[in-house]
């Protein structure tokens, strides 16, 4: 296992993007280390990553850029993305966008966007970080249209994630359009 690399990319996904990775952070930087695996997975470079390869990366690095704690792991610096997401219900922008594989489409047009193995649903104030995120499943992601504020008149529960991400608990799927 190369630590350094995998330093690298874990300071990325708890530092910068945490959205690309669909991770939720709270307010003092900590996300379940469950949930960073999880999505970690997704890329075949870290599919056998597991929890006691994450201790290891701390322990051999030169730099403590992390730390775990009860089951939570954070970066300890060096962050550029606001840390706090917000869970009071929020009306969201008329649009918003989801990337996903196209191998979960056939799903998502029978039971809509669930949050799957995260608490929430993320999605996208843009069309280019909605791709980014879908590219990490697949290199032809499906770009979904989700017609927000219909489905908060509806009432579906928004909230406001950070400046580029924006949570539901669940999209119906008569609020999803496909590109």
């Amino acid at each position: 296992m190369d630590n350094l690399k995998l330093s690298k990319e874990v300071s990325y996904a708890l530092r910068h993007a945490p959205w690309e990775y669909e991770l939720e952070l709270d307010s003092e930087g900590w996300v379940d280390i469950g949930q960073l695996l999880s999505s970690l997975h997704e890329c075949r470079e870290w599919q056998d990553l597991n929890e006691r390869d994450l201790y290891v990366m701390i322990e051999k690095s030169d730099k403590k850029r992390h730390e775990i704690s009860g089951g939570n792991i954070r970066a300890l610096y060096g962050h550029s993305t606001p840390q706090k997401i917000i869970k009071e219900p929020k009306s969201p922008p008329k649009i918003l966008y989801h990337g996903t594989a196209r191998r979960f489409v056939q799903a998502i047009k029978e039971k809509g966007l669930l949050p799957q193995n995260r608490q929430y649903v993320h999605l996208s104030i843009d069309i280019e970080t909605a791709l980014q995120v879908g590219k990490r499943r697949d290199s032809e992601p499906v770009l979904l249209i989700v017609q927000a504020l219909d489905a908060w008149a509806a009432g579906v529960k928004f909230y406001l994630g950070n400046d580029k991400v924006w949570l539901a608990d669940t999209i119906p799927r008569e609020y999803i359009r496909y590109e």
